[in-house]
């Protein structure tokens, strides 16, 4: 039986080598940004997502990492209300917003940091640096888009 790391490391691996190698980098600099936190999986008919929360419902998620065949976004549950001066954050559903990430570095940009930290600060479940969070797969299923775009 996997692990849920060896899973998660599995459901990358589906991915282009390259949007693989952005989505691992991404997925460790948002570690460090949020130590402790749970991270739950959803291998989802679009998309695979890694979501982040200090608690372990899916209502505890504060922002998430989702892969697509042809790129990353960074979503954050809670964003309508985030300030952000910088204009950074897309949609415009009653809640969530995202941005679109081309490279890991887009995550050390001060203005998605600072995205980032106010998301955590707001959170309803507060993070807990001294604690150590789980991965968890939350949910597989069995048809899905294709990982990988059409080679022409």
């Amino acid at each position: 039986m996997k692990t849920p790391k060896q899973s998660l490391d599995a459901f990358i691996a589906k991915y282009d080598p390259r949007l693989a190698a952005t989505a691992k980098k991404c997925l460790a600099r948002l570690r460090k940004l949020a130590p402790g936190a749970n991270q739950l999986v959803y291998d989802n008919y679009n998309a695979l997502v890694i979501a982040f929360g200090a608690g372990e419902r899916p209502s505890d998620v504060v922002f998430s990492l989702a892969l697509y065949p042809r790129h990353l976004n960074l979503f954050f549950l809670w964003g309508k209300g985030l300030p952000d001066p910088g204009k950074r954050l897309q949609g415009s559903g009653k809640q969530v917003r995202s941005v679109r990430v081309d490279a890991a570095a887009t995550l050390d940009e001060p203005e998605v940091r600072a995205l980032l930290r106010a998301a955590i600060a707001r959170a309803k479940v507060p993070f807990d640096p001294k604690r150590k969070g789980k991965l968890e797969i939350r949910a597989v299923v069995k048809t899905q888009r294709p990982r990988r775009l059409a080679k022409k």
